[in-house]
């Protein structure tokens, strides 16, 4: 168990102390403190996702279990935090159902992809800039969601709008959506439909 992979572990753990953070009722915290709390654990749990991949490629401690938990951990920490927005901040749900269901559906059909991929042809798909821009996306729309309403005065216009909000989640939609693509059209002729 080295350091990337404990890290990995370390990331599975706090998405549920995440969520819990951020769906306590405010009758328990108050909402600017829950989003405080909650948008400092995630930045936490962004960063070790950052740090173990450096980690494993630098000092070489790259394993099949850090392989496996790496990915699986990344998808905890985003589909955490989606569903506890959804849960918890009905002002944006209407849209925000819509933009995580894309997200979902994109990261479960590139995962089941890069499975496919890897045992029938034995190409590792490695990730793509597009995959990595795909994610700095989410992981912002997700700190934005949380943030914006503490950052913002409640006496400021832009209050209510909600503005970086729906600029982060337009973003993020726009990059799930073109770095599936980009995936699918450069792995799709490793698939054999007949198989």
């Amino acid at each position: 168990m080295n350091l990337p992979n404990r890290l990995s572990i370390m990331r599975v753990i706090m998405v549920p102390i995440f969520m819990i953070a951020v769906v306590l009722p405010e009758s328990l915290i108050p909402d600017t403190w829950s989003r405080i709390i909650g948008a400092a654990i995630f930045i936490l749990t962004a960063l070790t996702d950052m740090l173990d991949g450096m980690i494993a490629r630098r000092c070489n401690m790259i394993t099949d279990f850090g392989k496996f938990i790496d990915p699986l951990a990344d998808k905890f920490m985003v589909f955490g935090a989606m569903l506890a927005i959804l849960y918890k901040y009905e002002y944006i749900r209407p849209v925000f159902i819509w933009v995580a269901l894309i997200v979902i559906f994109r990261e479960l059909a590139i995962t089941s992809m890069r499975l496919i991929v890897s045992s029938n042809a034995g190409v590792v798909i490695a990730a793509a800039w597009l995959g990595k821009v795909k994610t700095v996306t989410q992981i912002l729309c997700i700190i934005t969601i949380l943030l914006e309403p503490v950052l913002i005065p409640d006496t400021s216009p832009l209050y209510d709008l909600h503005l970086f909000t729906w600029i982060t989640m337009a973003a993020m939609t726009i990059m799930t959506i073109w770095s599936g693509i980009d995936y699918m059209k450069s792995y799709w002729q490793f698939i054999d439909p007949t198989k």
